[in-house]
């Protein structure tokens, strides 16, 4: 059993739903992201994931795609995003970590080594954003034969015939995308969000979180009441841009975010039925 499902298993025995911040591993220096990281854990996080730089992050709005750009101003590479995860590990042995970024410098490294690499490093999951289902037979055999999650994303539009196959597939968690259109685009609809997740419910029996358009505390708790894992992005990331070059402000100013966020969350799940999946 993978750290990802142990955590979900742990959470749902205490009534818990999961805070899951993304952050851009490299942004806005290097020797951020390790110290950011465990900051987060201790504010209450309970999965991370570490976006790898890509200079084309099709899938990521303005706010993101720009902390790509100051991560890729140092060459952080994806070899770079295993080193931090590894140090990580150094300290942290159990908060499960994901990987979230694209196909292409995947591929450049090949599949059975970035598995082995990943593995090694101490990740738990991988979401590649633009690796259709269709294709991803054995780059999910790769990854499950190493005790590696993968995880995929539903959007709005997929269709039930997709939402199957996703979920016969998808390990650790699902992740849906909670709106159309890019990471940070637009409000939500918690009432679609909630009719989408039973939807996926009642073909899978895995972890669905949650993403895109959480803003604020408020938003995490409500979606936290329908949703097993609230996923923040943007916000957390705006936090970091907003720091500029002052570097120690990071910290400070994104684990007061999460521990809001992680209130807030923990206030509705008090206020749930006990019965409530």
């Amino acid at each position: 059993m993978s750290r990802i499902a142990e955590r979900f298993i742990s959470l749902r025995g205490a009534g818990r739903k999961a805070l899951v911040p993304f952050i851009t591993a490299g942004d806005p220096a290097p020797a951020v992201t390790v110290p950011l990281m465990h900051a987060m854990v201790s504010a209450g996080a309970d999965i991370l994931e570490l976006g790898v730089p890509f200079s084309d992050p099709m899938a990521d709005g303005p706010v993101i795609q720009q902390a790509s750009e100051r991560a890729l101003r140092h060459h952080v590479s994806l070899r770079d995003v295993l080193a931090m995860v590894a140090e990580f590990r150094s300290h942290d042995a159990e908060t499960p970590v994901v990987l979230m970024g694209y196909l292409n410098p995947i591929e450049v490294m090949g599949y059975e080594r970035f598995v082995q690499h990943a593995a090694e490093a101490g990740v738990d999951g991988v979401l590649t954003v633009d690796m259709p289902p269709e294709e991803a037979a054995d780059y999910v055999a790769a990854l499950t034969a190493a005790r590696l999650d993968p995880v995929f994303l539903l959007a709005p539009t997929s269709t039930g015939a997709r939402i199957e196959r996703i979920s016969a597939m998808a390990r650790g968690f699902v992740y849906y995308v909670s709106l159309k259109g890019v990471t940070g685009a637009a409000s939500l609809d918690v009432q679609s969000v909630e009719e989408a997740v039973t939807r996926i419910r009642a073909v899978t029996g895995v972890p669905i979180g949650v993403g895109f358009g959480i803003r604020d505390a408020e938003t995490a708790a409500r979606i936290s009441r329908v949703a097993d894992a609230v996923v923040v992005g943007s916000a957390v990331v705006g936090r970091i841009a907003a720091a500029g070059e002052v570097h120690e402000q990071i910290i400070p100013a994104v684990a007061g975010l999460l521990a809001e966020m992680r209130q807030a969350i923990d206030e509705a799940a008090e206020q749930m039925p006990v019965n409530r999946p």
